[in-house]
């Protein structure tokens, strides 16, 4: 495969390595001939005026080029990464990481094996010390015994259930053949992306679909809502969420296996330091110094003035982001920001819209490692690579939740704004293409980080990249999910801690069905058809809300009973300034419903979840009533 030193953006992080990636340049051409029409001016021009501000400044590469790693190395640091330092013989890692591999399905065990099998044959090679093979812990799983399991009666209730209802739903739920912009359609997160994959390559349908001429088409994507709801980003507390990305890595790589590709990930090199405090300062600083200034920041407060000033003065304006500003002006603007931003001392009001955005963009390039990661970049890219747009969102959606939270937050800021610029195209000018061709040279080439481009794939690769830019906005509802899936291994990693299964000399398909069995008995308790439970709310009340669940009983429903008895029963009420909002409309009510403790550390509560199935899976926690962080205070 080619170098990343040739292009930060080269897909070659998933290079074609069976028949059934083939097609694979075929689809890719089919999308870019389509979008033929659509202008990529824009792009060249912004990577012509990032040309010129760097050389301008005769600016040097702040992270050290890629380096080709030696055999093992790779599935060494990915192994580590996924938590499963353990395996590699590890004696200072937790022993608790082990209690993940009872989580995985099977496409992810797979992956697992595969990796510790390619470690393994580096270090006999090398003549070192054997490391703990995972065969001594589950025994041998091949991707050759994973196939043959799957064709066998599987004990697996999850693949059972995706198996034999393929037949049925195949068009609706996974296959993507059909590609008619006007319609929605669905995108099931119940099931692992990789296990999905694998039904529609066992059923031929993976290859129908990379047949498909979407073209610049968008498709409606609709997440269907299962009884336990749909869980967004910041729905989980900070301790669930930590599981999520090496949850999500291990996915990635077990989807990318299915689909035919090879993951591969640049190395985190070591950043420089700097005299500056807002521009070429890392994230994870830049927060730091601002929450001393005002608690709990999630995004850097220069990004959320930059974003502020253009969203009241600059979405109007025609051609924003893609007419630049002054370049000299631009250079004065961030000495200024400098010295007088945190003194408050900065003038938004005599600042020209074009250098805002100027700004803006030179912000999200200086920093010293890109908002992507260095470690991610080639793979985000490498998304255009895979022929399936469903397929493709899945990617993206694992890998939005791969990204340490501080970039996750930040690009969300960003996301959201450029979706305020496309609302307003009919007075800018700047629709969804322009927007996506304007950004991604912003996103994904970084001064750290090589920039030649391989002679001939100049026109593929920037609409490549134009396209993930353009995927990440129009999308970003759907990629800012947490997969139901995730949230039921989350829970189980939890259960885990308590229980612990025994993993001497046992294959990992007798472990699977050990869990599934015991998930079964937990199923057969779960028949009560009703339950009488207690909500409690002790920041707005002394008493305790008792609630009879059955099986139509929301958490809506529970919100409304909660607001009616507090006006009508004369509870003894903490404080009531602010508490009912919009005429005691549902919709917008300023009150939540959260699971606390249990499998789960905090959950909220989406308003159509269904409480006596929660109360299924999770019996022993408690559910408690807050107000919404994102309404003002009401004490």
């Amino acid at each position: 495969s080619l170098s990343t030193r040739h292009c930060p953006w080269k897909m070659n992080q998933l290079p074609p390595k069976s028949p059934v990636a083939s097609p694979v340049s075929e689809s890719t051409n089919s999308r870019v001939e389509a979008l033929d029409n659509l202008s990529m001016d824009s792009f060249w021009l912004e990577v012509e005026n990032i040309k010129q501000s760097a050389e301008a400044e005769q600016e040097e590469c702040s992270l050290a080029d890629v380096k080709t790693q030696e055999e093992g190395e790779a599935e060494a640091e990915w192994l580590q990464d996924a938590g499963l330092s353990e395996l590699l013989g590890d004696p200072a890692s937790d022993k608790d990481n082990l209690v993940l591999l009872s989580t995985l399905t099977k496409t992810q065990a797979a992956a697992v094996q595969r990796r510790l099998d390619t470690y393994s044959r580096s270090r006999r090679r090398k003549n070192k010390h054997p490391v703990r093979d995972v065969r001594d812990i589950f025994g041998v799983v091949s991707s050759e015994d994973t196939a043959a399991e799957k064709e066998e009666s599987s004990p697996d209730p999850l693949w059972h259930n995706l198996r034999t209802s393929n037949t049925q739903r195949k068009t609706q739920d996974y296959s993507c053949t059909v590609r008619n912009p006007g319609k929605e359609e669905v995108f099931n997160m119940d099931v692992a992306y990789s296990e999905q994959a694998a039904v529609l390559l066992k059923g031929s349908f993976l290859s129908e679909s990379r047949k498909l001429k979407d073209g610049n088409a968008l498709i409606r994507f609709k997440i269907p809502k299962g009884r336990l709801g749909v869980t967004r980003i910041g729905d989980l507390s900070a301790q669930d969420m930590k599981k999520i990305p090496t949850l999500a890595l291990i996915e990635l790589t077990a989807l990318c296996d299915i689909l035919g590709f090879e993951l591969k990930r640049n190395k985190a090199a070591k950043l420089k330091t700097t005299e500056k405090r807002l521009f070429g300062v890392p994230l994870n600083t830049l927060l730091e110094n601002d929450q001393k200034l005002l608690p709990n920041t999630k995004v850097p407060l220069l990004l959320q003035a930059l974003l502020s000033c253009l969203e009241k003065r600059g979405l109007e304006t025609e051609g924003i982001l893609r007419v630049s500003g002054s370049q000299t002006r631009i250079k004065s603007l961030e000495q200024k920001l400098e010295r007088d931003f945190y003194s408050g001392l900065f003038r938004w009001d005599e600042v020209h819209q074009n250098d805002v955005s100027g700004l803006l963009k030179r912000f999200i390039r200086e920093l010293p490692a890109p908002l992507l990661t260095a470690e991610y970049l080639p793979a985000f890219a490498a998304v255009q690579n895979i022929p399936d747009l469903k397929q493709r969102l899945q990617a993206l959606n694992l890998l939005i939740l791969i990204l340490p939270e501080p970039n996750r937050n930040t690009l969300k800021a960003l996301l959201e704004f450029l979706s305020k610029v496309v609302a307003r195209e009919n007075n800018n000018k700047m629709n969804l293409w322009n927007v996506s061709t304007v950004m991604a040279p912003n996103l994904f080439m970084h001064k750290g980080l090589p920039n030649k481009i391989p002679e001939g794939k100049e026109k593929q690769l920037a609409e490549g990249a134009a396209d993930v830019v353009r995927m990440m906005i129009h999308y970003q509802d759907l990629l800012w999910t947490v997969s139901s899936f995730l949230v039921a291994q989350v829970r189980k990693l939890n259960e885990s801690n308590s229980k612990r299964y025994q993993f001497c000399d046992k294959r990992i398909k007798n472990l699977l069905r050990k869990i599934h069995a015991d998930k079964d008995k937990v199923e057969k308790n779960q028949g009560e058809p009703s339950k009488i439970v207690k909500v409690h709310a002790s920041l707005l009340l002394k008493d305790s809300l008792e609630v009879h669940l059955n099986n139509a009983t929301r958490v809506a429903d529970v919100l409304r009973q909660f607001q009616k008895n507090l006006c009508q029963n004369g509870w003894n009420i903490v404080n009531t300034v602010n508490l009912l909002k919009c005429n005691n409309s549902m919709e917008c009510t300023n009150l939540l419903l959260y699971e606390v403790g249990g499998n789960i550390g905090e959950h909220c509560l989406e308003v159509d979840t269904y409480l006596l199935d929660l109360y299924h899976i999770n019996p022993h926690a408690e559910w408690i009533i807050k107000q919404n962080p994102s309404y003002p205070r009401m004490f």
